[in-house]
């Protein structure tokens, strides 16, 4: 399992809409996520600075990141675009974080 994590920004007063918009996920996109490996994904917000903390764990090599060629993906994107930074292809301007520290723990 690999775990992968990734920062965003919201465009300010956003966050109501983000968050409504998410509890909304559609199914399809739901299935593509599950069907390319990612097992969990969590989005975390800093309501301070509207940057967006996301964290997937993902078997196999790759994660959301790599789905851009889906027209699925296009259409979230499209249907996210008004709240985030994006890049000209409407994809959220995102930046990979290094692992620095990792600790599980187990009950057994």
């Amino acid at each position: 399992m690999k775990r992968i994590a990734f920062k965003m920004k919201l465009k300010p007063g956003c966050a109501k809409a983000y968050t409504e918009r998410h509890d909304a996920i559609w199914p399809e996109l739901l299935e593509l996520l599950k069907a390319a490996g990612i097992s969990e994904y969590s989005i975390f917000l800093d309501h301070e600075t509207d940057t967006l903390f996301a964290f997937q764990n993902v078997s196999g090599t790759s994660g959301s990141q790599d789905l851009a060629d889906n027209p699925v993906v296009q259409k979230w994107w499209a249907h996210m675009a008004e709240l985030m930074e994006t890049n000209d292809d409407l994809s959220p301007v995102s930046t990979p974080l290094q692992e620095v520290f990792y600790l599980a723990l187990f009950k057994k």
